[in-house]
């Protein structure tokens, strides 16, 4: 027995495409809508047994308020998204929201269609391995990438960032000294402190890190002080 649904999608041309296949296979599509953000009134107001929902977007805040509308004013409407491979979190606001399952935009139509009968029916329609990596992806989350020159700046003082910056500018220590108005024997001190700190050998080993990890970038933004007040 065909599925009485409604398959709305924010690409008008990809609803129209995929109510027309469902059409093909016995099902009765009684709308086929476009933008997402609009749907829910339509689908409360025709009532459908499914709603095929799809989304570009499953990790926005605010993607799935429609389906939530939906389960409240219409709960016997069953809500299958239609996205792509989802981060825990696009899944997870999808369920939360009032969503019955989850199937890839790239599914064959069979499993679309195996997905609106198991939700038409009250089950869970969404596939293991969506789970599987879902879960996995809970358990064993992607490090996100170091800001490399914020830590190597939260390393060093004052001081040391504007010896740093003169080291990068191409100053001798007697340029250092002369500029920040310390004894030579201390520059050369800071200089040393500095290349240890960065885990560097030389001057132009520090100058190039510091350039290469934007680090003279954020001491410039930062506004590092300069003269004998700084450090």
């Amino acid at each position: 027995m065909g599925v009485r649904l409604m398959v709305v999608d924010d690409h008008r041309l990809l609803a129209e495409a995929l109510a027309s296949a469902l059409k093909l296979r016995g099902h009765r599509v009684l709308a086929a809508a476009a933008p997402t953000a609009g749907a829910a009134e339509l689908v409360v107001s025709r009532a459908p047994e499914v709603c095929l929902f799809g989304t570009a977007t499953p990790a926005e805040p605010g993607a799935f308020d429609p389906i939530a509308r939906i389960k409240r004013e219409r709960p016997q409407v069953a809500v299958v998204v239609l996205g792509p491979v989802p981060s825990p979190r696009g899944i997870a606001a999808a369920f939360a929201a009032g969503a019955a399952g989850y199937v890839r935009h790239d599914e064959r139509i069979e499993g679309v269609e195996r997905a609106m009968v198991k939700a038409r029916a009250g089950e869970a329609a969404v596939a293991p391995q969506l789970l599987q990596g879902a879960f996995a992806e809970l358990l064993n989350p992607a490090v996100q990438p170091d800001d490399e020159g914020q830590r190597l700046l939260r390393m060093l003082t004052p001081r040391e960032v504007e010896v740093l910056v003169r080291v990068a500018e191409g100053e001798d220590t007697r340029l250092i000294a002369a500029g920040m108005r310390i004894a030579p024997s201390t520059a050369r001190t800071h200089v040393q402190r500095v290349l240890m700190k960065l885990g560097v050998g030389s001057r132009l080993e520090a100058a190039a890190l510091a350039a290469r990890t934007g680090l003279l970038d954020r001491a410039a933004v930062d506004g590092t002080p300069k003269g004998p007040d700084a450090g």
